[in-house]
């Protein structure tokens, strides 16, 4: 196996552009005692974003209960917007903000630029959805969004037969020359990278003249459960998705019926503020917690309490409560080995834990996640090595031994979920400092409140 060791000050994922931020930066609040809170959490990014797509391809008018407003389905509604697609806000019903009305277009039209940001499921979704329109869509994004893999999108829509220019690059940024329709039928992609390829193609499938029969060509297919909720999302609206075979799932044209639907609490948004509870010590229990559910944030539920926490269910309230402290006087975190292929968005918070721990874990099965907003398991060892860890990279995830950490600076590289790592370690470390804690409004603008609430 090969293993790399890294630094901070040898590891930069950005490059020359470097991560925004004050110069003072953010201190992370240090925990005074054990915690004991309740919390609501808004909307759901992942569920808001594929609705709002399947929305604006619709039969009719739809209303979304209570979604997420952040800057990645701010621009997600940006891009529809420039499509044709109207939107009327309503008074929320959710307590983080207003309902939506989403109204399609009686025809998609082009001749826009989207603006991507750093977000994946901007620009993973609506290339699809500019194929269908009339005109050239130009698609852009931050700087650092020019390095997130697109080559999977824009080499299905070519064999789709859509005409789009990208100069060869495989990435942003690059136009769809729509022409109001897409064929269809067979494809075959490698979504190895990323299941928002497989997403993107779905969500917008049942507009294509031959629907779709979508085969994945990989060895590996990470975020499986990004797919079902996908598929979950198509099925409430009365399209049938078949899944004949593993990786393969095919799409009949069809309407998309127009629906009502409520956006579920984002429960991967969640994790910051459960994971705080070991750290802390004490309890916090987030409301709104749903009974079923495709998020993958689910899956706390079963991994805390591998590092030892106690988690009870009651209604739609989901209670984390801290171990005991051991005698040798830990936090009483039990250090893990796990697999989490399919659950990559949580793996920056459970580093920050096992990074506290009193054991050591390895983390396996999340090579993708050095394509998401930065390259998350070289950033992740560079910003708790910078504050005296240890942790080396291996070839597909990290292992993490716990020592004493000291106080410092923490960068973020625009990424929402290394803020809110920074934030857990700060719990327990006095002096972190992170660089640019408005990286968070990606999926939580109210990440800070929330965060000294739960510690108030």
């Amino acid at each position: 196996m090969q293993i790399s060791r890294y630094s901070a000050p040898e590891f930069d994922p950005y490059g020359d552009a470097r991560p925004t931020g004050t110069d003072e930066g953010w201190q992370a609040p240090t925990a005074a005692g054990p915690l004991s809170s309740v919390l609501a959490i808004p909307g759901s990014k992942s569920l808001t974003n594929r609705e709002l797509v399947l929305a604006a391809l619709g039969d009719g008018p739809s209303t979304l209960r209570a979604p997420l407003w952040s800057r990645d389905s701010e621009l997600m509604i940006e891009g529809l917007r420039g499509l044709g697609t109207r939107f009327e806000r309503m008074p929320g019903t959710g307590g983080f903000g207003d309902d939506l009305r989403v109204i399609p277009a009686d025809e998609l039209l082009g001749s826009t630029t989207i603006d991507c940001g750093l977000a994946g499921t901007v620009m993973r979704f609506l290339p699809a959805v500019a194929a269908l329109a009339l005109g050239p869509t130009t698609f852009d994004g931050d700087e650092a969004a020019y390095r997130r893999p697109m080559g999977a999108t824009i080499d299905a829509l070519r064999v789709l037969g859509v005409d789009l220019d990208d100069d060869g690059r495989g990435a942003l940024p690059f136009t769809v020359h729509g022409t109001g329709r897409v064929q269809g039928g067979p494809l075959e992609i490698d979504a190895s990278a990323s299941s928002q390829f497989v997403s993107g193609l779905l969500l917008a499938a049942p507009c294509f003249e031959n629907g779709l029969d979508l085969r994945h060509t990989g060895e590996r297919l990470p975020s499986l459960p990004h797919i079902e909720m996908t598929i979950a999302a198509l099925r409430a609206r009365g399209i049938e998705v078949g899944n004949p075979s593993p990786g393969r799932w095919t799409v009949e044209h069809a309407p998309i019926r127009a629906v009502d639907v409520h956006i579920e609490p984002d429960l991967s948004n969640a994790a910051p503020f459960l994971v705080a509870a070991l750290v802390a010590g004490g309890r916090v229990t987030i409301t709104g917690w749903p009974s079923e559910t495709t998020q993958v944030g689910s899956r706390l539920v079963e991994l805390l309490p591998r590092f030892g926490a106690d988690v009870e269910r009651a209604g739609d309230r989901l209670t984390v409560r801290a171990p005991d402290s051991s005698a040798e006087g830990g936090r009483g975190i039990r250090g893990v080995d796990l697999d989490l292929s399919d659950a990559g968005e949580l793996v920056p918070n459970l580093v920050a834990l096992a990074a506290l721990a009193d054991t050591p874990s390895t983390l396996t099965g999340i090579g993708h996640i050095r394509h998401h907003e930065t390259d998350r398991i070289a950033a992740l060892a560079a910003e708790v090595n910078g504050l005296g860890g240890r942790i080396t990279e291996l070839d597909d995830g990290l292992a993490i031994e716990p020592v004493p950490l000291r106080g410092g600076p923490w960068r973020t590289y625009a990424d929402h979920r290394m803020a809110t790592s920074g934030a857990i370690i700060g719990l327990a470390v006095p002096g972190v400092v992170i660089d640019d804690v408005g990286s968070t409004s990606k999926t939580l603008p109210q990440f800070t409140q929330l965060w000294e609430q739960m510690l108030a």
